[in-house]
């Protein structure tokens, strides 16, 4: 999969007009990650999930999502790795997805990470507060939760695969899932549950370990999973010491306290 990612942006770079000789991976993981050298440009290609996991929408229409909420950042001045401005070569409102082998390719500007930088996890996600203040005026429409669109699909795949999982486990999950399916799969399910908790658009993919600390400073990035949901979404899994640093950041800044406000609320039903 990472070689054909590969070939298809560097085909597709090519045929925009970019310079393509020395084409690099980044990174791998959910999509190939490619700096197409010598141009200062990287493109990021999704990768093809199995049967059962793919997406329940195209992936250019995630992408787009994406592009548009990343470009509106860059004009309000937040700091973004933003689209590049090589391609197209005719400027296009908005920019979009290119499509190249069956492959849906976005392209990004290259940006020099500080390889000098520790990560600073405390630091970053006091800084996830400036990037809700800024992501709350975001005008775009955006799908609620999208990130938990796999959940089902999953469950059904772990099932079908003897031997993925203990059925206990499985069985644990669905139980879990049933509880949880609908209050968190509609807005409408979320807020009778959680009536005064705060809906926006968020990140979507635990911002603060997507904020590249580049040479020329920390840029935010991977808004793939954009989407409108509560604030601590973007705080979910990290620990009370990193929902700490968010609510000192966010007093800081007269904001309010959002992740202590989750933390006191009971949920109703329970899991066991």
């Amino acid at each position: 999969m990472t070689e054909t990612a590969v070939q298809a942006a560097a085909t597709a770079a090519r045929k925009l007009g970019l310079t393509v000789t020395d084409p690099r991976v980044l990174y791998t993981a959910f999509s190939t990650v490619v700096h197409l050298r010598p141009s200062p440009v990287v493109a990021r290609v999704p990768m093809n999930l199995p049967d059962g996991l793919g997406e329940p929408e195209p992936a250019v229409r995630r992408q787009q999502r994406e592009l548009d909420v990343v470009a509106w950042l860059a004009e309000q001045g937040v700091p973004v790795v933003p689209p590049t401005p090589l391609v197209p070569l005719e400027p296009v409102e908005p920019v979009e997805p290119v499509e190249q082998d069956g492959l849906s390719i976005t392209f990004w500007t290259y940006v020099e990470v500080d390889q000098t930088a520790e990560p600073d996890y405390f630091g970053a996600t006091a800084r996830v507060t400036e990037l809700h203040a800024q992501l709350a005026g975001y005008p775009g429409e955006l799908t609620w939760m999208s990130p938990l669109r796999l959940i089902g699909a999953g469950l059904d795949t772990a099932e079908a695969v003897p031997g993925l999982l203990e059925q206990k486990d499985v069985d644990r999950a669905r139980a879990e899932w049933k509880v949880l399916e609908p209050v968190l799969t509609s807005r409408a399910g979320f807020e009778s549950v959680f009536p005064s908790a705060t809906v926006q658009p968020v990140h979507g993919d635990a911002p603060s370990w997507n904020l590249i600390i580049t040479v020329d400073g920390p840029l935010w990035a991977d808004f793939e999973d954009a989407t409108l949901g509560p604030i601590e979404w973007d705080l979910a899994g990290f620990g009370p010491d990193l929902c700490r640093a968010y609510d000192e950041a966010a007093l800081a800044d007269g904001i309010r306290m959002f992740a202590a406000q989750w933390r006191d609320m009971p949920f109703a039903g329970g899991l066991s």
